[in-house]
């Protein structure tokens, strides 16, 4: 019986020195498995570029409204949509019957008003000569001619000159009649002003003009369309200070359309306008970017993802953002003297802010100049370790490092992973 006793007890002390062997690798273990993973991200280097998005429409730079001067049916037209035309060149033609029958009748006038001023003048020296004789023989023997005759040929003479104002001026008002029927006639042959593109065509042929009124809207020609189209983008007003920097610097600006999503289109800003638009009590004002547009890529109407850059630093260092972004949530994560930093107050954006207190205009721009004074987590044996930093130019990936003590390469938390 004894025997028994000492083989159970030495039994039950070789299970408790394995029991006891074992504690400490399934402590580690427990430990180990129980430890949160985290998922980082390294400090980079290299350019960065600071950009604001927008969505903008394609516009012609000019559309030239084409009409008629003149009334009449359209016999034919010359062009259609989407035709290249030069300055001068026809378009359409208005049936010109009337106006050419018009251009006759005022030529026969200017005629007859012409042959008016032959007879005139004929029978103004006719008098000029009988005069001159009544005055000769006057001359001779004042008994040859009495006063009364000789005040007849004097008066006929002034009443011819008068005559012949009269007979001129009718051939001025014929030639003008002429010159406003031959205007008329050149008015049937619609021709573009400009060099460019027919956008758009609103007349068929066989269709009657009626221009007395209101002058008849019949082609829309877009001139240099494709040397510059104009994008205009709606600019967010918390974003027009930047824009109008990056005008005053020629920055780029990139966009692309849903036509050629694989195309890259280029352009420059050419115009921030000051009328601003409110939609929603959200305030916006127009930026116009001129683009090039050799391939006719750009059709009016377009809707353009635009890009503006207004800043750019070379060879800088730069943050995740998803860094910047993550707080830790179990205060047992972070060492000792790093877990004041989680009641979240370095956190608060400035919206959250003004929706818990209301800030003066002063406190407001305080906040906003220690917006960029965040921290940011390293991974410190079993803990985070807090890093404060400051940053500046913002990209939509990475901000760059103006104050921090880290390097290229450091592994910064992102977030927790889930096990």
């Amino acid at each position: 019986m004894l025997r028994f006793f000492v083989k159970l007890t030495i039994f039950f002390a070789s299970m408790g020195g394995l029991a006891w062997g074992a504690y400490g690798p399934v402590r580690d273990y427990i430990k180990q498995r129980n430890q949160p993973v985290w998922e980082t991200a390294k400090v980079v280097r290299g350019n960065a570029v600071r950009e604001i998005n927008s969505s903008g429409t394609v516009r012609p730079v000019l559309r030239v409204s084409v009409g008629s001067f003149v009334s009449g049916p359209i016999v034919e037209l010359k062009v259609d949509f989407n035709d290249e035309v030069k300055e001068g060149q026809i378009l359409a033609m208005v049936d010109p019957r009337l106006f050419e029958a018009n251009v006759a009748r005022d030529e026969a006038t200017l005629a007859t008003r012409d042959a008016e001023v032959n007879r005139v003048q004929a029978q103004l020296q006719q008098a000029r000569n009988n005069l001159l004789r009544g005055e000769k023989l006057r001359a001779k023997n004042k008994d040859f001619l009495s006063d009364r005759e000789m005040d007849a040929l004097t008066f006929d003479c002034q009443a011819l000159e008068a005559q012949l104002v009269l007979s001129k001026a009718g051939v001025m008002q014929a030639k003008a009649s002429l010159e406003n029927s031959v205007a008329n006639l050149e008015y049937c042959e619609i021709r573009s002003p400009v060099n460019g593109v027919v956008i758009d065509r609103k007349i068929d042929p066989g269709q009657t003009l009626a221009a007395q009124f209101q002058t008849p809207e019949l082609f829309v020609v877009s001139p240099d369309l494709r040397e510059k189209v104009h994008v205009f983008a709606s600019v967010d007003e918390a974003d027009i200070g930047l824009i109008k920097q990056a005008k005053e610097e020629a920055r780029p600006v990139t966009f692309t359309v849903s036509g050629y999503p694989e195309d890259l289109f280029v352009g420059l800003i050419e115009q921030v306008r000051y009328s601003s638009e409110e939609v929603q009590n959200v305030v916006t004002y127009p930026v116009i970017v001129a683009a090039a547009n050799p391939d006719l890529k750009l059709l009016p109407g377009m809707t353009a993802s635009i890009s503006f850059e207004v800043d750019s630093e070379s060879d800088v260092l730069k943050i995740p953002s998803a860094a910047i972004r993550f707080l830790p949530t179990d205060i047992n994560q972070v060492r000792p003297e790093d877990r004041q930093l989680l009641d979240g107050s370095n956190w608060k954006t400035t919206s959250e802010v003004d929706e818990e207190i209301m800030l003066t205009a002063r406190e407001k721009a305080e906040v906003q100049r220690n917006k960029n004074k965040r921290h940011v987590w390293v991974k410190d044996g079993e803990f985070l370790r807090a890093v404060e930093i400051e940053t500046g130019l913002r990209e939509s990936k990475y901000d760059v490092l103006v104050v921090g003590d880290l390097k290229e390469g450091d592994e910064l938390v992102t977030a927790q992973a889930k096990k």
